[in-house]
This record gives C-alpha cells, structure tokens and sequence, in this order.
C-alpha cells in the first residue's frame, strides 16, 4: 500500500471518528497523560487493544519518546493503513482479542507497563470481555495501568440520555455532525480501486459494526477488579464519553 494513498484514507478515517467523538483528540491526550504518570515518562512497552489502523498508538509514540507500542485488531485492511504510515516504535499485529492466545501474538516481552483502547472493546461480549481483562492482569506489573477510552453510559436512564443530549450538542457546537459517518467510509473505500481488494470478511464484519455489549463504566470497572486490578474507575468524561482506568 503506498502512503499517500494510506495517509489520505487516515485523515477521512480521523474525520470520521470524530463525527462520534467530537473530543477525540482531546480523549487521546488524557489516554496519554494516564500512561505518562502511570510510567513517569520513562520506557515503557504499551499494547493498544483494537486498535484499527492505529490513530492511539502513533500518538503515544509521537508523545512518549521512550514508549514502544504494540497494536493489536483482527482487520487486515485497516492494519494494513496504519502501517503504510508508521511510527518506527510502533508494531500493529493481526490477532483476535477473542482468543486468549493474543498476548502471545504480540511479541512483547513481559510484563507490560501500561494497555490502552479507544472506541474498541465495546464489541466484545462481556464474557469474552472478563477474558481480556484477565489476561491484561496477567501480563501488566504491579502498578501498571489499562486506560480504556470509549462511549459508556453510568446505568441511569435519564442520567445516560443527558449526558448523549451534552455529547450531541459539543458535536454540532464544533462542527463534526456532518463529518462522513462510519458506513460511508466504509463504502467508499470500496469503490478505491487500490484497496477495494484487500477487503475481506473482517472488514465486512467491522463495516455491519453491530453487537454492542452495552456495559456501563461502572460494569467495566467491576469486571476489571474481578480480573485482578487493585482499582478501577472514570478518571475524566465529557457527555458519555469516558476514560476509565484501571491499575494493577
């Protein structure tokens, strides 16, 4: 895949993102900001869970010198752009965060200083879920930190459809409610004549994106502490958008 072409699918990708996330940038800086505390800005080996073409884990590089990333999706399409254009430190692998065997897939010594997501893990069903979190406790050292950045609700139902009303309106308020939404990047890309090839069926399964698990922060957090983390709870949020973080 030439760069060009995967830089331009990128930035639509960014665009994208942010029709759901109008604060992502910002969401990515707290991510980091947890990872640099969590590490005191030293070197570190960070794994990025579902991790798409890799927006979380080039930004950790690019901010954290002393970081090496390891990312990890099942889609090859979307691995495949994040590598045309990546950070030397950072490794993006295909394996399935379904399948307990991940961690060895990724080829990264043990054990990790910090695990991070972005709008990923909601796919998961909660049981394979559990599975996950047990492994991240695995495999983390002592005070290392999982920061998940995703769109949860707390469980309330009024609560839950105010804080999507304050996301909403941040959304038309900076200008990303008429970005290209998911399925229409999705479309176009298969009508790219250099990448409409490399399509496969788990990139038709990201584009049908269905099977939200539906757990609140709060439900997130409990499976984390019954998989082994010491703590775990929101550290920032803004509408139902959250970073939740759990340290070993």
């Amino acid at each position: 895949m030439q760069t060009t072409t995967a830089t331009r699918w990128l930035q639509r990708w960014d665009a994208q993102q942010e029709r759901y996330v109008p604060d992502r940038e910002e969401r990515f800086r707290v991510v980091i900001d947890v990872v640099r505390a969590a590490t005191d800005d030293g070197p570190a080996r960070v794994v990025d869970l579902g991790c798409g073409p890799g927006s979380l884990s080039q930004r950790l590089a690019e901010a954290l010198p002393s970081v090496e990333v390891v990312g990890v999706d099942t889609d090859p399409l979307l691995l495949g752009l994040g590598r045309a254009n990546s950070n030397p430190r950072v490794r993006l692998i295909e394996a399935n965060l379904a399948n307990p065997g991940w961690a060895d897939a990724t080829g990264l010594p043990g054990p990790w200083d910090a695990a991070v997501s972005s709008t990923a893990l909601h796919w998961l069903a909660p049981a394979d879920l559990g599975q996950l979190y047990r492994t991240l406790a695995q495999n983390l050292r002592p005070g290392g930190v999982f920061v998940n950045a995703d769109n949860m609700h707390v469980g309330q139902p009024r609560l839950d459809a105010l804080a999507t009303a304050v996301r909403e309106a941040r959304t038309r308020r900076v200008g990303t409610e008429s970005n290209e939404d998911w399925s229409a990047w999705w479309q176009a890309l298969q009508q790219d004549d250099e990448l409409s090839p490399l399509l496969d069926a788990r990139s038709k399964a990201a584009i049908a994106h269905s099977g939200e698990n539906g757990l609140t922060v709060w439900e997130h957090a409990e499976l984390l502490r019954q998989a082994g983390f010491a703590e775990a709870g929101p550290v920032w949020q803004f509408g139902d958008d959250h970073v939740l973080v759990a340290v070993r």
